[in-house]
């Protein structure tokens, strides 16, 4: 059994790579900075739970982020497959029904209920016909989700204050969108800065490419590490 690595588990870099191999030898490369990694979607069609395992054989721990969205049947399925893997962190969409089935059968594994993705902004909301705010959307959603046996939640580091102090200290609350003062936003509408982010009370900062993307993946790493103190 491989020890850890001891590590900031503040800062997940999400791997958003087209392939297991390109995945891996990223994580390799952040290995003396960074300890937790994301599988998402892409990534997951590729190679399966073969790359989470091949993370946590080298002893990272490994956020799964497949947004699991169907009948809660469909997702308690899902989420039982997790049980024979080394899976830190996983996420539903922010629905009761999907939460609870989700919760019932995650094993060990965290589940995290995505509020509200960070690419939607004030006007696609508006055309949802939603007429409140995007906090008292990602407030209202959490806050249900919790109730239905969720460990945290995915919001925008712009809820993450709002959702701290309304929900407690207790939930994880994982924030992507954090981009740098210099950072292209990328298809993010609602971003800020890993400070930022931490300092209004994120246990998570998920940071795919100013990391991975940089001319310097490792040196980008250990300045936002630097950044959150």
């Amino acid at each position: 059994m491989p020890q850890p690595h001891r590590f900031d588990d503040r800062l997940i870099v999400a791997l958003d790579l087209p392939t297991a191999q390109e995945a891996l030898e990223m994580a390799d490369r952040l290995a003396p900075a960074v300890g937790f990694f994301k599988v998402g979607l892409q990534l997951f069609l590729d190679a399966g739970f073969s790359v989470c395992d091949a993370l946590a054989k080298r002893g990272f721990k490994v956020m799964l982020d497949l947004k699991f969205h169907d009948i809660p049947q469909t997702v308690a399925m899902a989420t039982r497959q997790l049980a024979g893997h080394d899976i830190a962190l996983t996420t539903v969409h922010g629905y009761p029904q999907v939460v609870a089935a989700a919760a019932k059968t995650k094993g060990a594994t965290k589940v995290l209920a995505v509020t509200v993705l960070t690419s939607l902004g004030v006007d696609e909301l508006q055309q949802t016909g939603y007429a409140g705010s995007l906090v008292d959307l990602a407030r209202l959603r959490a806050e249900a989700s919790l109730a239905a046996g969720a460990d945290g939640v995915v919001c925008s580091p712009l809820e993450a204050g709002a959702l701290r102090r309304h929900l407690g200290s207790l939930p994880v609350i994982a924030t992507p969108g954090i981009r740098s003062l210099d950072s292209a936003p990328d298809d993010q509408t609602r971003t800020a800065t890993p400070a930022a982010a931490i300092a209004a009370g994120a246990t998570h900062i998920i940071v795919g490419r100013p990391i991975t993307k940089a001319p310097d993946p490792l040196a980008a790493a250990r300045d936002i590490l630097r950044e959150i103190g």
